[in-house]
């Protein structure tokens, strides 16, 4: 089993978000869980892949040329691939996981998050998309997307797909406990 973590490449203003990530690195190591990333040596993508690799785990990072040429790629991972676009990155990491889980981190971070729990409710993949609330981090996102789906613009059977845990061990319980919704009903039933 692989998770993919989308995570910021800075560290934030909380040291917590830090010790989150290396804990995480920690334990998907001596869970057998390999890690795929964005391939990056910076932040919190690379207390993740450090802490993955120093207790013994694997780290498949994914980064484009463009960034690898203003050296912030990670050289000491189980694998770095190198692709032309943040499409083709975004695609790799996809094809590469398991499930999907975002710590606190940026616009890409984001976007990222929401792409793949998009492609999920669309049923293009039935893996399980989390989010990490390290410290709250995401408590005003989640009362978003809650007024989303009190507004009528996200079901509440899509808006259940996102798992939320407060820290490691219940992200890891949830993941490994996870059930797949039903594909869409606009699937076609020979797709599905």
């Amino acid at each position: 089993m692989r998770l993919c973590v989308f995570c910021g490449a800075h560290n934030g203003s909380e040291p917590l978000y830090k010790h989150s990530a290396t804990v995480l690195g920690q334990r998907l190591a001596s869970e057998g869980i390999g890690l795929v990333y964005g391939g990056g040596k910076l932040g919190l993508m690379g207390a993740v892949a450090d802490a993955a690799m120093a207790s013994g785990g694997e780290a498949i990072g994914v980064i484009p040329q463009a960034l690898v040429d203003y050296e912030i790629a990670h050289q000491d991972l189980t694998e770095l691939r190198i692709v032309d676009s943040m499409h083709e990155r975004k695609s790799q990491m996809a094809d590469l996981s398991d499930g999907f889980v975002a710590l606190p981190g940026g616009l890409g971070t984001l976007e990222e998050l929401f792409e793949i729990w998009t492609s999920s409710q669309l049923g293009y993949h039935r893996k399980p998309v989390a989010m990490m609330n390290v410290g709250g981090f995401f408590d005003e996102l989640i009362q978003f997307l809650d007024t989303l789906v009190e507004r009528g613009f996200v079901r509440p059977e899509n808006r259940a797909m996102l798992i939320v845990a407060a820290d490691t061990d219940e992200l890891i319980g949830k993941i490994r406990n996870y059930s797949p919704p039903k594909p869409p009903q606009w699937i076609r039933a020979s797709e599905r």
